[in-house]
């Protein structure tokens, strides 16, 4: 049998050292990073989110879609200006905010979001990312501003569908959400308030006059995390019920 020196052990020590330190640099890299994006935002981002970035940023590629059926695609050539489809109900994880700048609605939701999903649950581990994380939007009645409360919802994972883990953080509802018809427009970039007024802007100068969509709610979707510069991001038309 192979003897472990002293020496030994010291080596193995300063290794586990160094990893601590090389840890230790990439979680301050990251805080620091996200940091940058949360001011752009005018929100303070906590010390206590470090643990949940790293968490997110280590499995940023194993992202599970909301399931959906695509219906139709609406466009010229190859380039499809919208897609109908059909989402089924499901159970999500939503949070509700009334900032004074609809950035700081979002980012502050989905700072409540990551902790559920990292470990602030009843199972008490990673429960998995899901896309689109969603934000759900009213009109006033002039429809040219938005109001101030947006609801952000996180899809549970298809293995917690059944029985979600119940949030540490009683802002966090869980909700059944009914099945729901959207009409789908990708725009890329940052979402502000000036941002997603001119994309539905667009998109009705695209579908021109319609009863069939609601005309004071609206869902802009997000595929990717707030310190990606050019994500995409997809406004939602929501089909009236027939």
């Amino acid at each position: 049998m192979a003897r472990i020196t002293l020496e030994d052990l010291d080596r193995l020590g300063d290794e586990e050292g160094g990893e601590d330190e090389e840890d230790e640099e990439e979680r301050g890299r990251l805080f620091a990073h996200w940091e940058a994006v949360a001011s752009t935002h005018r929100v303070n981002l906590p010390r206590d989110m470090a643990g949940p970035i790293v968490q997110m940023s280590r499995h940023s590629q194993a992202r599970e879609a909301v399931p959906y059926v695509a219906l139709s695609q609406h466009g010229k050539c190859e380039e499809a200006a919208y897609e109908e489809r059909q989402y089924p109900a499901g159970k999500w994880a939503c949070v509700t905010k009334g900032e004074p700048l609809y950035e700081q609605s979002i980012s502050l939701s989905f700072m409540k979001l990551m902790r559920y999903i990292c470990k602030e649950n009843s199972v008490g581990c990673y429960l998995g990312m899901t896309i689109p994380v969603l934000n759900e939007i009213h009109l006033t009645k002039e429809g040219t501003e938005l109001e101030r409360e947006v609801l952000t919802a996180y899809y549970i994972p298809g293995e917690f569908q059944q029985n979600p883990p119940t949030p540490v953080d009683p802002e966090i509802h869980i909700t059944e959400r009914a099945p729901l018809r959207v009409l789908a427009r990708v725009f890329y970039g940052m979402t502000t308030e000036e941002t997603i007024l001119r994309e539905i802007a667009l998109f009705w100068e695209l579908l021109g006059s319609t009863d069939a969509v609601l005309q004071e709610t609206y869902i802009v979707a997000v595929y990717e995390n707030p310190s990606v510069p050019q994500r995409r991001n997809e406004i939602w038309f929501i089909r009236r019920a027939e």
